[in-house]
C-alpha cells in the first residue's frame, strides 16, 4: 500500500498487541514504538518513544477484561499523544467495553457507555474506529466522528468458503434485536431465516421460549455481536436441536466468554464456535480449541485506517455488510 510511514503512526495498547501487529503487517508499516509501564502502586504510565508531532496517530486497544485497566490505559495513551502534539488521534477499539450499558433500563442506573464516550473525547481523541457495537446508537454518544465497522464480511468470506459443507442452511437470530443482522447473513449466504424469542431475567440469566421458523433436518448458524456468559447461545442451540436441527454453528464477533461460558459451550450441542480476534486469546480459549475457529480482522481494520488516513470514504467497506443491531 502507498503509505507515508513518517506521517502515519499506529500504536498498540497492551490488550491489542497481536491485532495491531496483524494490521501493521497488512499495511506494510512498522508498529509505533511506545511502552506502557506499571508503577509499584498500580499506576500506569505510557511513554511514546518516537516523534509524533504533526503525525496522524492511531492507538489500538480493546477495552476488554480487565475492562477498567484497559480503558484507563487507552485514555492515558490518547492524552500522551495529544501532549506530544500529534496532529490527529484516532482511538481504534476493536471491542468497546461498557457497550451494554447504553440506556437506563431501570431507576437509578448509569448510562456508562455515554460516560466512556465523554472520557475519550475529554482525553483528546479526534475520532473513534470500532467494530460491531452492541447497540448502534452508541455512535451518537460521541461528539467526535465514529466509524463503525462490521465483521460480517470476514465471517461471510469464511462461511462462503465452506458453504457446500453446510448444506441446507438456516440463519437463526438468538434474539429479536439481532434480526436485521441475521437477515443480512441469510441474504449473503442464500439461506433461510429463523428467530428465537429470548427474555432476559437478569444480567447473567436469560430464558429462551420459542422458535419462529423451520430448522428440522437443517444446518443452523446462529449469529450475534458477542458471546458473554453463553447462556443465550447455548439455550438457543438446545432449542434448535430439540426442533430437529442436524448441525449447529455459532458466530460472534467478540468472544467475551466470561463466567460459565467455557463450560456451557463445551457441553452444548454447538459443533463450531466462530469468533474474531477482537479480544486477545492468549490461551484463554484453549478449553474450546476443538470447536473453535478464530478469524483475523487485521486486514479489515487496516483497510479502514488506510482510508481514514487518506481521507477516503469508509462506506465502501460496508457495502457487503449485514446491518447493525437495532
Amino acid at each position: 500500500m502507498n503509505l507515508d510511514q513518517d506521517h502515519l503512526k499506529i500504536f498498540a495498547g497492551r490488550a491489542s498487541i497481536e491485532i495491531t501487529r496483524s494490521l501493521c503487517d497488512h499495511l506494510e508499516i512498522p508498529m509505533g514504538n511506545a511502552k506502557t509501564e506499571l508503577f509499584p502502586d498500580g499506576e500506569l504510565i505510557v511513554r511514546v518513544e518516537e516523534d509524533v508531532r504533526g503525525r496522524d496517530c492511531f492507538v489500538v486497544q480493546s477495552t476488554s477484561d480487565p475492562v477498567n485497566a484497559n480503558l484507563m490505559e487507552l485514555l492515558i495513551f490518547i492524552d500522551c499523544l495529544r501532549r506530544a502534539s500529534a496532529k490527529r488521534i484516532t482511538a481504534v477499539i476493536p471491542y468497546f467495553g461498557y457497550a451494554r450499558q447504553d440506556r437506563k433500563d431501570s431507576g437509578r442506573t448509569p448510562i456508562t457507555a455515554k460516560l466512556v464516550a465523554n472520557l475519550m473525547t475529554a482525553a483528546g481523541a479526534d475520532r473513534v474506529l470500532t467494530m460491531d457495537l452492541h447497540a448502534a446508537q452508541i455512535q451518537g454518544f460521541f461528539d467526535i466522528p465514529v466509524d463503525h465497522l462490521t465483521a460480517a464480511t470476514v465471517f461471510c468470506e469464511y462461511l462462503q468458503g465452506i458453504r457446500s459443507e453446510l448444506g441446507d442452511l438456516v440463519i437463526v437470530s438468538p434474539d429479536v434485536g439481532n434480526v436485521k443482522v441475521a437477515n443480512g447473513y441469510a441474504n449473503m449466504l442464500d439461506a433461510d431465516l429463523a428467530i428465537i424469542d429470548k427474555r432476559r431475567e437478569s444480567g447473567s440469566e436469560v430464558s429462551v421460549h420459542n422458535l419462529i421458523g423451520e430448522v428440522e433436518g437443517r444446518t443452523v448458524l446462529m449469529v450475534d455481536d458477542m458471546i458473554s456468559t453463553a447462556g443465550t447461545i447455548c439455550q438457543a442451540a438446545e432449542l434448535v436441536v430439540d426442533r430437529g436441527a442436524t448441525r449447529v454453528l455459532a458466530a460472534a464477533t467478540h468472544p467475551v466468554l466470561c463466567g460459565l461460558a467455557m463450560d456451557r459451550l463445551a457441553e452444548s450441542p454447538i459443533d463450531t464456535v466462530i469468533v474474531t480476534d477482537s479480544i486477545p486469546d492468549r490461551g484463554r480459549l484453549d478449553p474450546l480449541r476443538d470447536k473453535l475457529v478464530e478469524l483475523g480482522t487485521g486486514s479489515l481494520l487496516g483497510d479502514a485506517i488506510y482510508r481514514i488516513h487518506h481521507d477516503m470514504s469508509i462506506s465502501a467497506l460496508f457495502h457487503r455488510g449485514t446491518g447493525v443491531k437495532r
